[in-house]
């Protein structure tokens, strides 16, 4: 994009280099313009090495977008080995660890644990069954590593019988991380934090090496990721942050407000540059919008505005129940449809609770409406892609343990429990991994000729992959590594045809993928097996069916839509009720990052926006009766405009959607 189709504040945001600089980019304002656009002046214009600057986010999509927008803009190649560090914080956090492997204490085949092996481990250190006590306790782990306690730390600082136990099993979960050659998704930043803050020689080299940093969606770093940033940036302090105060909403997960305003006392001569013009939503929405957030404190005061003129009123409307909520909204989408012309995909119904969607989505199939869900199981999580993933760990790593008996249990290869677990305590014993285990001397006099064979023929089936892995390419070995475990036979035989074939299609739908990206990236098979770990957690699938969007509000951040919905908008579910029993301070807190999500459900809409609240709402097969409509409507300034759409009659409810398009039509002809 040429200098010219920046706006003023757009254009200072790019040229500025003489000190570090805070960009407040405001929901719309064209955040990722200024971003690429600054990237394609310091190539460019400033002579800056295009390996030299690395421009960091939080998702996949966002770092794509990121390289597609820099390969349109930059005049100078950036192909190969000439490409800026386009990359996700925990991408890099991978690149580093592999590339600092020794440092870490790991081999460059290290594994990433996905959360649900992550969960097993710490179930086993608590030595408990409960897998909603196990989870507390992995919420609270991943907290202690982006705050940067370590397991002795915790163990210190925790009071309480329920604390300790959870810092007690940190200690043992990350010792057994340590054993297995495995990180989690925390030590992706933790670990590169520990070994900078600790080596001088490699924090030169990697300050050397980064010369120049674009950060985006700064409120969202965590204390781990500030650290990192800190001592990536170096005394040199050449880095552009952009964010916006207005829409940090992941509280929950470690992020903190606190690292914007830190920005300030840690670069004295940081430079603030605001961008309010918003380029996405009628100047309606962006009034409701200004007037929630205003209600907060501000670390930085900013108003949105837009050019794109008033467009349509936001509305408001009071529904008897969540089932009368679902129904409006499904019938008002197949109206909106045919009235604007517009595509299904054009609408986004938004919720704070995934519980909302269950009822979503029947109104809309009882429309005959296609839609997707958000939030739902991610495609990486399926059970027959992980599956074929343990594999591919397996070969890059084999002191995976978790990856060695998911692997050599499916498909089935009669090897029970039992025979996994003399094996297990074998391991133990000599301090080797499972794999390593079956092959020791010992292991033939603790199991039984039936039970060894099986397990070596698989240790001899592993080692000849992991040979022509290093050789050959990535599309090779797993087409033949699939043929040769006859996962889809063993489908078909142990599930329901549909079923199965359904699981297959995944399989093919996986396996193309892996394909794909070894092939456009130039990776190999080390490199997608750690890529694997972090995109079920990063990346998900594009989805560009025509379809209406369901999805929380925490997830469609960054997205937007012609026409959004947002559905219960009431007291106890937005703002929610949890987390407003704790302490003042913290309810305060917690009410505060209500609101900004609010803020960022609004702000998801371009043309239009309607908002329903429910006096009634299901809690199981139970009614709650007397629920108020959210304070955020009065806050938007329409406590005034709640509108009550009439009940259908009787003869409407009986007409299909069909019908009721066709009555919609007739009805127009005639106006």
């Amino acid at each position: 994009m040429t200098s010219a189709a920046l706006n003023p504040a757009q254009r200072e945001a790019v040229r500025h280099l003489e000190t570090p600089c805070l960009v407040l980019a405001g929901a719309g304002s064209g955040k990722t313009r200024v971003i690429a656009s600054k990237l394609a002046y310091l190539i460019d214009e400033c002579g800056v090495a295009a390996p030299s600057i690395a421009a960091i986010t939080f998702t996949n999509k966002a770092a794509r977008e990121m390289l597609e927008r820099a390969r349109t803009l930059v005049q100078t190649p950036i192909e190969g080995r000439r490409k800026p560090l386009i990359s996700t914080f925990h991408a890099l956090g991978v690149h580093f660890l592999r590339t600092e492997a020794q440092a870490a204490a790991l081999k460059p085949g290290f594994s990433i644990f996905a959360a649900d092996d992550s969960l097993g481990v710490i179930t086993q250190a608590l030595g408990t069954t409960d897998r909603v006590l196990a989870r507390a306790v992995q919420s609270q782990i991943s907290l202690w590593k982006n705050g940067l306690i370590e397991p002795d730390e915790a163990v210190a600082r925790s009071t309480g019988d329920r604390d300790q136990a959870a810092a007690r099993a940190y200690r043992e979960y990350a010792a057994t991380l340590s054993a297995y050659q495995a990180v989690d998704f925390d030590d992706l930043i933790r670990l590169p934090v520990r070994i900078l803050e600790r080596d001088l020689e490699v924090r030169e080299r990697w300050q050397r090496r980064l010369r120049y940093l674009l950060i985006d969606e700064v409120q969202d770093t965590n204390a781990a990721q500030y650290a990192w940033l800190r001592l990536l940036a170096g005394p040199l302090t050449h880095f552009t942050a952009v964010g916006d105060d207005d829409q940090s909403i992941y509280g929950w997960r470690g992020a903190t407000l606190d690292n914007l305003q830190r920005l300030g006392t840690d670069y004295p001569t940081l430079k603030v540059i605001k961008l309010e013009q918003n380029y996405r939503s009628c100047q309606h929405i962006l009034n409701a919008a200004n007037q929630v957030i205003r209600a907060n404190p501000k670390l930085f005061e900013k108003t949105l505005w837009s050019e794109l003129g008033p467009g349509d009123p936001v509305l408001v409307s009071a529904c008897e129940d969540d089932e009368e909520e679902a129904e409006r909204i499904a019938v008002r989408i197949s109206a909106m449809k045919f009235e604007r012309r517009a595509r299904f995909a054009d609408f986004a119904v938004l919720y704070r609770s995934n519980q909302q969607a269950r009822l979503l989505e029947q109104a809309l199939r009882k429309q005959h409406i296609p839609y997707t869900v958000t939030g739902g199981t991610s495609f990486f999580e399926r059970t027959e892609v992980r599956d074929l993933a343990a594999y591919l760990r397996l070969l890059v790593n084999d002191d995976d343990d978790p990856a060695f008996i998911r692997a050599v249990t499916t498909p089935r290869r009669g090897i029970g429990a039992a025979t996994l677990e003399t094996l297990g305590a074998l391991a133990g014993e000599r301090q080797c991994s499972l794999l390593a285990a079956l092959f020791e001397t010992a292991a033939e006099s603790r199991l039984a000729a039936r039970q060894l064979a099986p397990l070596r023929e698989f240790g001899a089936f592993i080692h000849r992959f992991t040979w022509r892995a290093e050789r050959e390419t990535v599309a090779v070995v797993i087409d033949d590594l699939l043929a040769a475990i006859a996962y889809r036979d063993w489908l078909f035989d142990n599930e329901p045809d549909r079923q199965a074939s359904q699981r297959w299609q995944n399989v093919c739908e996986f396996v193309d993928w892996i394909k794909r990206r070894a092939e456009e990236d130039g990776r190999n098979l080390l490199e997608m097996a750690q890529l694997m770990a972090l995109a079920s957690r990063l990346d998900g699938r594009e989805d560009d069916s025509d379809a209406v969007r369901l999805s929380t509000l925490h997830a469609a951040k960054g997205l937007e839509w012609p026409h959004v919905f947002l559905a219960g908008v009431e007291e106890g579910l937005l703002p929610s009720s949890v987390g407003l029993e704790d302490d003042a301070a913290d309810a305060i807190v917690r009410f505060e990052e209500e609101r900004r999500l609010m803020y960022v459900g609004i702000t998801r809409a371009q043309r239009s926006l309607q908002v329903s609240w429910c006096r009634q709402r299901s809690r199981g097969r139970e009614r709650v009766a007397e629920r108020e409509p959210s304070r955020f409507i009065a806050e938007m300034g329409l406590d005034r405009a709640l509108e009550k759409t009439p009940d259908l009659s009787p003869e409407q409810k009986a007409q299909t959607p069909q019908e009721r398009i066709a009555a919609l039509q007739a009805l127009l002809r005639k106006s």
